[in-house]
């Protein structure tokens, strides 16, 4: 069967770039969190289940990476504090060869797929490529050695020692390892949590055959379908129907949902678009069932849970080991901005305390990640009893509301700098779109009611600064195309995002602040 190209039927990319660009009029599909409908009793009791993180495989397997990696580095080091080192620079020859030796392992391990969670979990019946593995990895390096002539450096006994013990150690810790993940398995906490969104036969198909899979991983949390149980069943397979695909906005909201698979044919384009609308902007993967399509995508359209086959639709962006990178730049640049800024900081709190009477710092509600209401810090910029914590009126030039040391940090954004400590809270990044107040409205209408896709800027944390922020989309919002223009920017920088992308926007921040007409 031929291949389904981009302008046929289902267009997957096209969809993307609809919903991503935003500027569209508002579809009615989508609800604010306070028009979200009232989750039934069941499935808020389930949400509240599934309210923890789980480990994602690709998190425990780039730890056990590292542990193994780690591990064969110490038992190497161990072994040549038996055997004694010739002084300083022998030391330090071992130790890189060490490094070389551990690193060929690991390489080798991942070459013959030693790193999937269906080889974690039964290492007896993968125990000749893990040997297999550790001789390949232990003849390249002794014959590096022999070849550049540093077998003598690097001791012989010392040699055997290592690779005997390392050798050891990987039988034996794989073996415990798996032990561990089957237990993770069992309890819920290494697992990819999903909701299947339909019902009827094609959901009923589509469960039996993940269950049929050996190292399925996929937890089942319930199903969603708006057709009534004379159409949809309010059992399928075993689950529940827990609701309507609006509540499921609500439900993943509250849950820690990875996954939401949608289980409905290619031919019923018109309601999969739909439910697309309503569900991307949620922070988890959306893929669709392709198991029962005879129709064919390029293959780099596919994923696969064991051997059913998911067409990809949007990913969660920021996931895994990303997440963690940008956990780490997040705290390592707001460490060394207090470190630089903290003269700032205490000529700023005088300055507040000087000037009018109340707190210095001010404390607004905000969305979040996910739609989260997070506590943000400001510094006070307003006359304490006109502060607005909701910012329903927001702030225009001369506002009699603002403090004259307010007008000052307001313009230069000083104010926002206590924001660093949400940053190390984990509640917002250094970069990211910017969080709005939950009141914050364009006129009479709310945020979320102008600009299409608005809720999908929660699938990251918020941030200090942002791309729209650098491009001059910061200030008053007094008309509803300046907060459709945030929405488009922030959008791209979500489907776009690197390190990279981040420290040029870090870097660029003091440089496009010193534009202040649009802050007051």
């Amino acid at each position: 069967m031929n291949q389904i190209e981009k302008n046929e039927q289902f267009d997957v990319e096209a969809l993307k770039r609809r919903l991503t660009e935003g500027g569209a009029p508002p579809s009615n599909a989508e609800s604010s969190p306070g028009e979200a409908p009232t989750l039934n009793p069941l499935a808020r009791r389930i949400a509240q289940q599934f309210s923890e993180h789980s480990r994602t495989p690709n998190i425990v397997i780039g730890q056990f990476r590292l542990f193994e990696f780690t591990s064969l580095l110490a038992i190497g080091l161990a072994a040549g504090a038996v055997v004694g080192y010739a002084g300083a620079v022998d030391f330090l020859l071992r130790t890189l060869l060490l490094i070389l030796g551990a690193g060929l392992t690991v390489i080798a391990l991942q070459a013959l797929d030693l790193y999937q969670i269906s080889a974690l979990r039964a290492p007896s019946v993968n125990l000749k490529r893990i040997i297999a593995a550790w001789a390949l990895s232990s003849a390249v390096l002794a014959g590096l050695f022999h070849l550049t002539g540093k077998l003598a450096i690097y001791d012989a006994k010392h040699l055997g020692f290592w690779l005997g013990g390392a050798g050891a150690f990987l039988l034996v810790e794989r073996f415990l390892f798996a032990i561990g993940v089957r237990h993770w398995g069992r309890n819920g906490l290494m697992e990819r949590r999903a909701v299947v969104v339909g019902g009827g036969q094609g959901a009923k198909d589509l469960i039996r055959a993940l269950e049929q899979q050996p190292d399925n991983d996929i937890r089942i949390c319930g199903i969603f379908d708006d057709r009534n149980s004379d159409r949809s069943p309010n059992i399928v397979a075993g689950y529940p129907k827990l609701g309507t695909v609006s509540e499921l906005v609500e439900f993943a909201r509250l849950a820690r949902i990875d996954m939401l698979i949608v289980a409905l044919p290619l031919s019923a384009e018109g309601r999969i678009m739909d439910l697309i609308r309503k569900l991307w902007v949620l922070p988890v993967d959306i893929r669709l069932a392709a198991h029962a399509n005879r129709l064919r995508f390029r293959p780099r359209s596919y994923s696969h849970i064991g051997a059913v086959p998911m067409l990809d639709i949007f990913d969660k962006p920021i996931r895994d080991w990303d997440s963690v990178a940008k956990r780490v730049f997040d705290i390592f640049f707001s460490v060394v901005a207090l470190m630089l800024l903290w003269p700032i900081f205490i000529g700023t709190a005088i300055a507040i305390k000087k000037n009018s009477k109340g707190p210095v710092f001010f404390m607004q509600k905000r969305h979040g990640f996910n739609n989260e209401v997070i506590n943000v810090f400001k510094f006070r910029s307003m006359y304490t009893d006109l502060c607005d914590p909701t910012a329903k009126q927001a702030v225009t030039k001369g506002d009699p509301r603002v403090t004259p040391v307010g007008r000052f940090i307001r313009k230069t954004s000083i104010d926002e700098l206590p924001q660093l400590f949400n940053v190390l809270r984990g509640e917002l990044s250094l970069v990211g779109p910017r969080p709005h107040a939950i009141s914050a409205q364009s006129g009479d209408l709310k945020f979320a009611d102008v600009a299409e896709g608005y809720f999908a800027r929660h699938r990251v944390k918020p941030g200090v600064t942002g791309w729209a922020q650098i491009n001059g989309w910061r200030g008053e919002v007094d008309n509803s195309d300046k907060i459709r223009f945030r929405t488009a920017f922030d959008l791209y920088y979500i489907e776009n995002w690197s390190l990279l992308f981040d420290l040029k926007i870090l870097f660029l921040t003091p440089i496009r602040l010193l534009k202040t007409e649009n802050a007051y």
